[in-house]
């Protein structure tokens, strides 16, 4: 008997979801920061054991929204959820107990999906929390470590529907490797820039080309204010130089092969709060 669905990774931001995705699949596909707020997009990864296919999305943090884009993030994760099969709804497990995710995500009712409240980042929380006990199906995991992540996958296996693989087994993604390529730029501005800026910062890829070697990417890193752009380029081009040496170092093992990134920064004003850029950029439908 196989089974098959998706389970969403739920949670307020910097949680831990990421980490987790990363973790679970094995494979560097969601930005991971210390900063909150930097998933904005669902990044979707596939865990194939035996008989079981985990269909696997890591949702945007549900956070209060601010602007244009922190209400895209919030609906795309509000829309995860509402087709998920199973939702894990993360927990730091310092903060034990967590408050119902019906409160969290602002539904109306409850969820349709089966709930399983994981608590994350054991491996940080004080001592205390070793006495914590969930309560069945909760469960207490750390990405770091693997603590728990075996017994995870067995309480949502157990809650995901009978179903034919909707991938092949040896995949672990489902987006186009260019959406990886931004993700990656983006997470790579994320440690390099500093205070509220890597929030401003978006990324388009113009060009993939995958032949020949090395594969040839075009990418656009767009800024809201022309003083943004300075900082993101760096005196003599320095900053944005190590932006594309982290990017191609994220992005080679993901492809197989060399990169050559090239990389531009344009200003495209207040595009956080401007709904016709925030459709170019795919943030909203």
């Amino acid at each position: 008997m196989t089974r098959c669905g998706t389970v969403v990774l739920a949670g307020r931001p910097n949680v831990g979801k990421s980490t987790l995705l990363n973790a679970l699949v094995g494979e560097h596909l969601a930005i991971v920061s210390p900063k909150p707020q930097s998933s904005r997009l669902p990044v979707v990864g596939l865990v194939t054991r035996a008989e079981t296919q985990f269909i696997f999305t890591d949702s945007p943090g549900l956070l209060e929204p601010k602007y244009r884009l922190h209400e895209a993030m919030r609906a795309a994760a509000r829309r995860a959820i509402s087709d998920a099969d199973v939702i894990a709804y993360l927990h730091p497990l310092s903060e034990c107990p967590a408050p119902p995710l019906q409160e969290v995500a602002g539904l109306e009712r409850p969820p349709r999906a089966p709930v399983v409240t994981v608590y994350t980042k054991a491996d940080l929380a004080p001592p205390s929390s070793a006495l914590v006990r969930p309560r069945p199906p909760d469960v207490i995991v750390s990405a770091a470590t693997g603590e728990g992540l075996d017994t995870l996958l067995d309480v949502l296996r157990d809650r995901l529907p009978e179903s034919p693989f909707h991938y092949d087994p040896e995949e672990m993604a489902t987006q186009p490797l260019r959406f990886f390529a931004a993700e990656f730029v983006r997470e790579a501005a994320f440690e390099a820039l500093h205070e509220e800026l890597p929030y401003s910062v978006a990324v388009e890829i113009d060009e993939f080309r995958e032949s020949p070697t090395p594969v040839y990417i075009r990418a656009v890193v767009y800024v809201e204010h022309d003083s943004q752009k300075g900082i993101v380029v760096g005196e003599g081009g320095r900053t944005i130089k190590a932006i594309g040496q982290a990017a191609r170092a994220k992005i080679e093992p993901l492809v197989g092969a060399s990169v050559f990134l090239d990389l531009h920064v344009k200003v495209l004003p207040k595009w956080r709060r401007h709904a016709p850029s925030l459709k170019r950029l795919g943030y909203v439908p």
